[in-house]
């Protein structure tokens, strides 16, 4: 059976800026690498029309080009990019085991380290018109696309410390910044509170959800209901940033590898180690705080020398025994 199975020196799992970044140091330190995109190839990024915050782009770039590019750079060094989804792994929990990995529900194949760069996933609204108008005036970044909307108003819906974090820092470029609470009360912490309360151009909406995002190929308004006396209200804005959470896309790796609460992968000190030998983990699906394509980029960087060093150790040790 084992003649019959493919084995990968360095497989990468999931896309991305971490991924690709990760597939271009892997290449360069001849480890060969075999990336499986997974369902959403490029990653978040792809549905991102200007990147205006990553350096060595002076006059910006659109998401997809910028994936397409970081991805012919990796396919440069030797890299193999496959469209395919890792739906089930093994892994081994001994130093130089062997790890097992399923494409697709039917191809088996193994591998002797492995980067998971799976990312995470914005969790949006559900409204087909907040759908429609992802990349034309919706986002789930404000630090990413708040730019674009210096000295104009725009909305934020969530609660918590990263709804609050993204509306102070909106009101420091917007005129004015909207924010939409779905209860009587904030989430986030005492501190954040008073930071919102305190801004003069940020107005808290309690009881209030989005109806519908108004515009055909760009937000230009958006349609509140007061969800205690149905009350309905149209406000002109140009920018809507829902920051209600992101999902890690983490589900497959449960039970074999340590994560936190909400699923985030849990990496040792400051390496892209998890708690399986052999097992790294690199952007956004292990760090929950940044969420930047460039930090991304820099722990695919960290992931792919930490994957050549256990690589190395592992040959060493095999070579003195």
């Amino acid at each position: 059976m084992s003649d019959t199975i493919e084995r990968i020196k360095c497989l990468i799992i999931g896309s991305g800026p971490a991924g690709y970044t990760a597939a271009i140091y892997a290449s360069r330190a001849d480890l060969k690498p075999v990336m499986y995109t997974g369902m959403e190839p490029g990653g978040q990024l792809t549905t991102t029309t200007e990147v205006d915050n990553f350096p060595g782009y002076p006059e910006g770039i659109d998401g997809p080009t910028m994936m397409m590019q970081l991805q012919q750079q990796a396919e440069r060094f030797g890299t193999e990019v496959r469209i395919g989804m890792v739906t089930a792994v093994e892994f081994s929990k001994e130093i130089g085991g062997i790890h097992k990995v399923t494409v697709d529900n039917t191809t088996q194949i193994e591998a002797e380290s492995i980067i998971i760069s799976t990312g995470a996933t914005a969790k949006y609204l559900g409204l087909e018109s907040e759908q429609r108008l992802r990349g034309g005036g919706v986002s789930a970044c404000a630090v990413c696309d708040g730019f674009f909307y210096k000295g104009q108003d725009v909305a934020i819906v969530g609660a918590g410390d990263t709804a609050a974090e993204e509306a102070t820092y909106l009101a420091n470029i917007c005129s004015k910044v909207t924010m939409l609470v779905r209860k009587d009360y904030m989430r986030a912490s005492k501190a954040m509170q008073h930071r919102v309360n305190n801004t003069s151009n940020i107005e808290v909406r309690y009881n209030t959800e989005v109806d519908e995002v108004l515009g055909e190929q760009v937000v230009d308004g958006l349609r509140m209901v007061n969800n205690q006396t149905g009350d309905k209200e149209d406000i002109a804005i140009t920018g809507l940033f829902i920051a209600i959470g992101h999902k890690p896309n983490t589900d497959i790796f449960k039970g074999q590898l340590d994560m936190d609460d909400t699923g985030y992968l849990i990496t040792e000190g400051k390496s892209t180690k998890t708690n399986v030998p052999g097992v790294f983990a690199a952007g956004d699906v292990q760090d929950k705080e940044y969420r930047q394509a460039v930090t991304a980029a820099g722990t695919g960087c960290m992931a792919a020398l930490d994957a050549e060093r256990y690589l190395a150790t592992i040959e060493s040790s095999v070579e003195t025994a």
